[in-house]
C-alpha cells in the first residue's frame, strides 16, 4: 500500500511493534550505524528507511514506555506518538545524539506527560524524608500534632521555593527523581547524559535544597547534621 505523508511510514509496524514483537535489532555501533545511514534515507523521502528505523527501535522503545506507564494500552499508544513526532522532526534531528537515543528521550517525555495528565497534580514525595525528621514528640510518635500540620505545609513551602531556585539541569534530574520516580538509568535515557552525571546531579540538588532549607530555618540545623552523617 502507498504511503504518503499523511500515513508515516512504520505506522502499522508500530503497533506490531508495540504488541511485543521482537524483530528489533540488537544495539550497538553496528546497529547505530545503520541508523545513521536509515535516517539520511528517510529525510530524502525513502520510506522504506524509516520503517527500517521503526522495526530496529520499536521493541526497546515499548519496553521503556511499559517500564514507565505500567499499562499495556498506554505504552502502545505513547510508542505510537513518538515514531509519529520523531517522522515529523527528521529534519531537526542534529546527530549530536544516535537516533535511537533522540527517539528515546521523545518517549520518555510523552511518558511523563501522560503521567502527570493522569495524576492530575504534581506531588513532591521527596518532602516526606525531610519531614521525618521534624518530629515534635519522638515519645508519641502516632499522635498528631495540629502544629506540626502547619510546620509540614510550611516545610512544603519552603522546599518548593529551594527546587525552584536549582539550575534548570539539576531541578529537571531531581524531578524526575523524586517527582516522577524514574531510575538512574531513565534520567540518563531522558536528558541524553551518563549516568554518572545524572546521580552527581542528584547529589548536588539535594545538597543545594537542604542548605536552603536549614538556611530559611525551615529545618533544624542540627538535624539536617545528623542526617548528612547517617548518610555518609
Amino acid at each position: 500500500m502507498p504511503v504518503g505523508a499523511s500515513n508515516p511510514p512504520g505506522d502499522q509496524a508500530t503497533s506490531e511493534g508495540a504488541r511485543g514483537s521482537s524483530r528489533a535489532a540488537p544495539s550497538g555501533e553496528g546497529g547505530a550505524a545503520e541508523d545513521v545511514r536509515a535516517v539520511a534515507r528517510a529525510r530524502e523521502g525513502d520510506h522504506e528507511a524509516f520503517r527500517e528505523l521503526v522495526e530496529r527501535n520499536q521493541g526497546r522503545a515499548y519496553a521503556l514506555a511499559l517500564r514507565v506507564l505500567r499499562d499495556e494500552e498506554m505504552a502502545r499508544d505513547v510508542v505510537q506518538d513518538a515514531f509519529l513526532k520523531a517522522y515529523g522532526s527528521l529534519d531537526r534531528f542534529e546527530g549530536r545524539s544516535s537516533f535511537s537515543t533522540w527517539l528515546y528521550r521523545i518517549v520518555m517525555n510523552l511518558c511523563l506527560d501522560r503521567k502527570r495528565r493522569e495524576r492530575g497534580s504534581r506531588r513532591v514525595e521527596w518532602s516526606e524524608e525531610v519531614e521525618r525528621g521534624l518530629s515534635a514528640d519522638p515519645e508519641h510518635p502516632s499522635q498528631p500534632e495540629p502544629h506540626l500540620a502547619v510546620e509540614r505545609g510550611e516545610l512544603r513551602t519552603q522546599l518548593l521555593r529551594a527546587i525552584a531556585q536549582l539550575p534548570e539541569d539539576a531541578r529537571r534530574t531531581l524531578e524526575l527523581r523524586e517527582i516522577d520516580g524514574l531510575s538512574y538509568q531513565e534520567i540518563a535515557q531522558c536528558l541524553g547524559v551518563p549516568k554518572g552525571t545524572v546521580m552527581s546531579r542528584l547529589h548536588y540538588a539535594r545538597r543545594r535544597v537542604r542548605q536552603a532549607l536549614v538556611a530559611s530555618g525551615a529545618v533544624d540545623a542540627e538535624v539536617e547534621r545528623g542526617q548528612a552523617e547517617e548518610a555518609t
